[in-house]
């Protein structure tokens, strides 16, 4: 039951949101190489829910956890901090990577992708 549950909305053609909504999403095709053959790929570049908010929406949760792991010892002091500061720069630093990688692979569909989803990890800010 569970796997039937978990192949049903992991499939690319029941992609739906919670609000009873088709997803908005981008088919993207791309070419890999492997062993000195090209292949022709397609994927799909969700725009919607999370990933229509930000494009790495799940890092905030990541740096929120550190916060809260530090914040019941780290009163007065910077050490206990140490870890949320070089998580936050280590995710900033991932996410421009993430993205410059993306636009190589995906070339034009990424800049519309981009586009939609104008945010790297905050709203309004980055």
């Amino acid at each position: 039951m569970v796997n039937f549950l978990l192949y049903h909305s992991l499939s690319p053609s029941s992609i739906v949101v919670r609000a009873g909504k088709k997803a908005e999403i981008i088919r993207a095709e791309y070419t890999e190489t492997r062993d000195g053959k090209r292949e022709k790929k397609k994927s799909i570049l969700l725009c919607s829910g999370f990933w229509g908010v930000t494009r790495h929406f799940h890092y905030v949760p990541e740096i929120l956890a550190s916060v809260f792991w530090a914040c019941p010892i780290g009163h007065g002091l910077i050490l206990p901090y140490f870890y949320v500061i070089f998580l936050t720069l280590l995710l900033f630093h991932r996410a421009g990577r993430d993205d410059r990688k993306c636009s190589g692979k995906y070339g034009s569909y990424w800049t519309e992708y981009c586009k939609k989803v104008p945010y790297r990890i905050i709203p309004y800010v980055y």
